[in-house]
């Protein structure tokens, strides 16, 4: 069992973006020294839901602060990035890092973030497959050429390469990870052998579900038994740990609410579509069903149940929904320090 940490950097109401991001860094930072596996940043813009506006940013910093931990991106927003440009920062902190780096990557929205960034509206609903396959390019092959209907450029040399050799004699790139939310994502991901991150919002049933569609399309592709049995997905949730049997969800329901109306409410479409807001209450109570949300046996529980019911033993679990920065460190020490032990 792989248990990490998912960093949104959520600035809660009465809250500036610095005490956000602070918080963000400090709970990455005790992660690391609570023992946890990883850490996976999340990227918005424009919206307090999320203050990082740059998760390979704030994925370098915090790999120049650790030593063991794995960081990683959850997701940087294919569409607003021109593939090439992100291939080279995840080059770059793959070969740094010594391999501690891992390229998520998703469609994101239909938000107003593809007006300001130039991608526009057909990048989020076409564009998505063409800029996977020439990031992939990119952290693979030694030269590369746009020939698609978006990038279209003459070949150049790929410098540096993401397949150099490290360290530890290894010579493969980063990991790459694919969010998916729809069976159309799940199999362009299984064509090409990448692990799935799912969302928080999903129960056992429907992950279970997504990663058999995946096996399929995955040996359907001819990829071979080891690769699509092997395949390390992650399943992104909420932890709270408390020794009272409803503290955890007391804490999570007087806090979380607030910060999802104001972030969810500020999400602005690119196209004026009508959207249904969640209702944040109802949502935080759903996600303290699904989740390890209290104590500590309990919460090693529900771990260990999804993985059983979903074959997904990597976790990246958001552990600020307290919005306090002392909460949120206590929280990230007593998942290593309480739940942990109960999953080896």
């Amino acid at each position: 069992m792989r248990i990490g940490t998912f960093v949104l950097a959520a600035q809660f109401p009465g809250q500036g973006p610095g005490e956000a991001l602070h918080r963000a860094v400090r709970s990455a930072e005790a992660a690391e020294e609570s023992g946890l596996d990883s850490v996976w940043l999340a990227e918005h813009h424009f919206v307090p839901y999320g203050v990082c506006p740059s998760a390979t940013t704030l994925a370098a910093l915090l790999l120049g602060r650790t030593r063991r931990i794995r960081v990683g991106t959850a997701v940087s927003v294919l569409p607003n990035h021109h593939p090439v440009a992100l291939g080279e920062q995840a080059a770059l902190l793959h070969l740094t890092s010594g391999g501690r780096f891992s390229l998520g990557v998703g469609r994101g929205g239909p938000w107003v973030d593809l007006e300001v960034f130039g991608g526009g509206l057909d990048a989020y609903e076409n564009g998505f497959p063409e800029a996977l396959e020439l990031l992939l390019d990119w952290l693979r092959e030694p030269r590369v050429a746009g020939r698609g209907e978006r990038f279209g450029f003459r070949e150049v040399a790929v410098v540096p390469r993401a397949d150099e050799l490290l360290a530890d004699g290894s010579a493969q790139g980063p990991e790459v990870i694919v969010a998916c939310t729809s069976p159309k994502t799940v199999r362009l991901a299984a064509g090409r052998a990448l692990p799935m991150l799912l969302g928080m919002h999903c129960g056992d049933e429907e992950k279970a579900e997504m990663v058999a569609l995946w096996r399929t399309a995955a040996r359907e592709a001819g990829h071979p038994p080891e690769v699509v049995e092997g395949a390390a997905h992650v399943s992104a949730g909420v932890a709270q740990i408390a020794d009272g049997p409803g503290d955890a969800m007391e804490t999570l329901v007087k806090t979380m609410p607030g910060w999802l109306r104001q972030g969810l409410d500020a999400h602005v479409t690119v196209d004026d579509r009508h959207r249904v807001m969640r209702d944040p209450v109802a949502y935080t109570e759903l996600l303290c069903g699904l989740h390890p949300v209290g104590p500590p046996r309990l919460a090693a529980d529900r771990l260990a149940a999804t993985a059983e019911r979903t074959g997904i033993t990597r976790f990246a679990l958001l552990v600020e929904g307290s919005g306090d920065l002392a909460a949120t460190e206590e929280n990230v020490r007593r998942l290593g320090a309480d739940v942990l032990p109960l999953l080896t």
